[in-house]
């Protein structure tokens, strides 16, 4: 799922995720060779999210404007905005992607609290200006360059919109989140010979959610892991445009030592991405461990905390 690493220093958030970008991402060979030649300053294709389009702005050597030496700078800046109305502000919160080729997951970073950006007419670029030390980022043992070849990528969530005339939405956080806890006892775990299986649904901020576990994995654990998310139970009955921005942490108890295997991530669920989990929570081989103790007589236990910290709901 995610091993979460904080930078509370200009609060910016990093850490791994097994989730690739849901937006877009950029392969770039040869990528010394945007060093050798100088090249300052890169933008991707332009890709759609949110309803707007958007693209990737990489600077190799670092932003030299914006303090960025030594490391690589890389934003998010939005496109076409000669369509929109006048007065145009899109309020957006987004995370940036470096994908780690040894792993198989990303380096991930956003804004530490999830504040909502502003982009406008004065404004079209946001993002980091140290994302990566090139110390870090050349080190061959983090798998973010591997024969000369990295990937980078973005998701891009819009909370609100405004211009004379048009439409928007509304982001509600919540000054006081209730943490939610769901525990699913599963028996006959041997047994189970559907690819995946849900637990009960159980309520969280309004909203109803299940766990589901994969006992043979999924995706990029299939064979090798098994996997577990948190979705909602009815994805279907979101209106397209609202959003759920929520803290999920997934356990999976050990029964012997009274301790547990967990991942924690931070989300933007909708009725087009209604879930999120690990694909390769925990290897096989240890999941069966006797001694481990995730699984005692054919049964295991996983639980799952679910905080509602934002909902964003269209409006006219």
């Amino acid at each position: 799922m995610a091993n979460l690493m904080s930078d509370d220093m200009d609060e910016i958030s990093r850490y791994v995720s097994d989730v690739p970008p849901a937006h877009y991402t950029v392969k770039i060979e040869s990528f010394s060779l945007l060093m050798k030649n100088s090249v300052d300053r890169f933008e991707s294709g332009e890709f759609e999210a949110g309803g707007y389009k958007w693209k990737l702005v990489l600077h190799p050597l670092g932003n030299k404007g914006k303090n960025g030496n030594d490391h690589i700078s890389l934003y998010l800046a939005i496109a076409g905005t000669d369509s929109l109305q006048p007065s145009w502000e899109v309020f957006v919160v987004y995370r940036l992607f470096l994908l780690d080729q040894k792993n198989d997951n990303y380096l991930t970073v956003e804004d530490g609290k999830w504040k909502p950006r502003r982009f406008r007419g004065m404004k079209k670029e946001w993002g980091f200006d140290k994302y990566i030390s090139l110390k870090e980022f050349n080190e061959s043992s983090n798998g973010y360059l591997v024969d000369d070849v990295c990937v980078f990528g973005a998701e891009v969530f819009v909370c609100k919109e405004h211009f004379k005339g048009g439409k928007g939405e509304c982001l509600s956080m919540i000054k006081s989140p209730i943490t939610y806890k769901h525990i699913w006892k599963i028996e006959n775990f041997s047994k189970l010979d559907a690819e995946s299986c849900e637990s009960k649904i159980f309520n969280a901020g309004d909203q109803k959610w299940k766990i589901r576990v994969y006992p043979t994995g999924r995706g990029s654990g299939e064979g090798s892991h098994l996997s577990l998310f948190v979705a909602l139970a009815d994805p279907a009955a979101l209106h397209p445009a609202t959003k759920i921005y929520a803290e999920v942490t997934l356990r999976l108890q050990d029964q012997v030592h009274s301790k547990h295997h967990s991942g924690k991530v931070s989300y933007w669920f909708s009725a087009s991405n209604p879930e999120v989990g690990g694909f390769r929570f925990v290897l096989l081989s240890n999941f069966r461990q006797p001694n481990m103790g995730y699984l005692v007589r054919d049964i295991c236990i996983v639980e799952a905390e679910v905080n509602v910290i934002g909902v964003a709901n269209a409006f006219s």
